[in-house]
């Protein structure tokens, strides 16, 4: 079993010197070319592209010299909500084993893959070197997809545009609704905050090959589980 993780647009600043260490070498490729486009942005064209605001400025000089930046842990750069309540600093090696990140720039990362603070969205629109403004499904085609269907049995909590740059067949699905006055609605946080619960308590958990095993771990760690097919529905509130 192998849990597929949503990134987030926090990421903690600084790192160790080093070059970037990435798994999955079939995506590399479209990793090499977005990196060059990024660097030859200049910081205005940055800002206008990545649809920055003037406070993020450090942000887009960043993005020019990814190659030469500090590098942290994947599972440590990421920061936010879902990360939070995922606790990554008590996980063990073998539950870290078990997590994939999703990342415009990178595709999939490993939590112990070495990389730097960026920024770049699913849903961004990055200047190509042939002058095209190729979205990030476009950039990568079906190369995720074909990687993660390799992988064996996913729980893929990824969610909107992570989702549709890599979908993947066959694997379980988690989705989060938060009952308010007797309707349900997705609320972003706890969107965020249960995805990352779940992902805890199945990294730390036994294998499971099926919705049904996730549900049930779900359970026991005593969350309220809904199984339609493929999909799990965490129901809070």
């Amino acid at each position: 079993m192998l849990i597929v993780l949503p990134p987030s647009e926090t990421k903690a600043p600084g790192g160790s010197e080093g070059p970037m260490s990435l798994s999955f070498p079939a995506l590399d490729p479209v990793r090499s070319s977005l990196l060059d486009d990024l660097s030859a942005l200049t910081v205005p064209e940055m800002m206008k592209a990545l649809k920055l605001p003037a406070s993020k400025s450090a942000e887009a000089t960043e993005n020019r010299t990814l190659r030469t930046a500090p590098v942290m842990p994947a599972l440590v750069r990421y920061t936010g909500v879902l990360y939070d309540a995922l606790d990554p600093a008590t996980l063990p090696a073998e539950a870290r084993s078990r997590l994939i990140i999703a990342s415009a720039l990178f595709g999939l990362v490993r939590a112990d893959d070495m990389i730097p603070r960026y920024r770049l969205s699913g849903g961004s629109k990055l200047p190509a070197a042939d002058g095209t403004l190729p979205t990030m499904k476009a950039r990568w085609g079906a190369s995720i997809s074909e990687v993660l269907s390799e992988l064996g049995f996913i729980v893929d909590m990824r969610s909107g545009a992570y989702l549709a740059l890599g979908p993947v067949p066959g694997a379980v699905t988690v989705h989060v609704e938060t009952e308010v006055d007797g309707q349900r609605k997705v609320v972003s946080h706890f969107n965020k905050h249960y995805k990352g619960e779940l992902a805890r308590v199945l990294a730390l958990g036994p294998d499971v090959s099926s919705a049904a095993e996730v549900a049930e771990v779900a359970r026991a760690a005593g969350l309220t589980v809904e199984v339609d097919g493929a999909q799990v529905t965490l129901v809070v509130g």
